[in-house]
């Protein structure tokens, strides 16, 4: 008897096994399953660069900061601005912090992902900004701090050549 209790408990434990690999295995496959692409995070209709631009080079001129905006055929992503500027490096950190809250409250952008201790984030319909505050490491001893401000938008991808056909827009291009 004792022999034939030992088999049926293997034999309990196998078909256990086996039944728990079964519903594991197709668990996974759906889990695993091509649903197709993602919805895009943004679903109204795109901002045009030239406002993105123009919204925050105004917001962070008010705080005393004058940005420049690199010329598109330097940057090799679609739908990607990159706006440089200098500032004193005594206050280039509370100028910033003060244009990126004059940009949530007088052109509507929100606050954008947190991306660490020293960064600042926007968001506004199809495009973040994103900058690195200039003293967060506290090495630079220098009068003037490099603001780089880069604004991308959502679904930017490298540029698969230089544009020879001017008259093919960019997604999110006025």
């Amino acid at each position: 008897m004792r022999l034939r209790r030992g088999r049926t408990g293997l034999t309990g434990l196998a078909l256990m096994t086996v039944l728990t690999m079964t519903a594991t295995t197709g668990c996974a496959a759906l889990l695993l399953e091509d649903k197709g692409p993602l919805p895009p995070r943004y679903s109204g209709p795109p901002l045009p660069a030239d406002t993105v631009v123009s919204d925050l080079t105004s917001a962070l001129k008010a705080e005393g900061i004058t940005l420049e905006r690199t010329p598109q055929e330097l940057i090799p992503t679609e739908c990607h601005e990159r706006l440089t500027g200098e500032h004193e490096s005594a206050t280039a950190d509370t100028a910033l912090k003060a244009g990126f809250a004059r940009a949530r409250s007088d052109h509507g952008w929100q606050d954008g992902h947190d991306m660490g201790e020293g960064w600042l984030s926007l968001r506004k319909g199809n495009w973040t900004a994103a900058t690195v505050l200039p003293n967060a490491s506290g090495a630079d001893t220098s009068p003037t701090s490099m603001i780089l401000v880069t604004v991308m938008c959502d679904g930017g991808r490298s540029k698969s050549s230089p544009r020879t056909d001017s008259a093919r827009p960019s997604p999110a291009s006025s």
